[in-house]
């Protein structure tokens, strides 16, 4: 799987990226976190990012761009991301994150915020 999760635990994920791929776990840092209110803060046209779903960075293979227009992969399906979904503020950790849900078994985009594709 290319996705870590990222939201409630910013700083632990962001350390658990750098080491590994594995899925990254609150374990109380979230709450010292410096960039806890700006993951907090964080909003598209379909509410609140991290209000009720856990964001997770993405593999730069697993996002396209193509005339401003976006998509991504999760759980191996490829899903459009609704130009409201998109986070415009400045990206603070520089990698790309998606916020999903599930209709009908299917994952949609609540929130993505592109990453530099570097």
């Amino acid at each position: 799987m290319r996705l870590v999760r990222l939201c409630a635990p910013p700083l632990l994920a962001l350390t658990a990226l750098l080491a590994t791929s594995a899925l990254a776990r609150d374990d109380g840092r979230y709450a010292n976190s410096p960039l806890k209110p700006w993951f907090e803060s964080l909003h598209s046209e379909f509410g609140q990012c991290c209000s009720d779903a856990d964001g997770y960075v993405i593999a730069d293979v697993d996002w396209e761009s193509d005339r401003g227009r976006y998509r991504v992969r999760i759980d191996d399906e490829w899903v459009l991301v609704p130009d409201g979904a998109v986070i415009t503020v400045p990206n603070k950790i520089g990698r790309t994150m998606v916020w999903k849900h599930y209709i009908d078994g299917h994952p949609r985009v609540r929130c993505f915020m592109p990453g530099s594709m570097t």
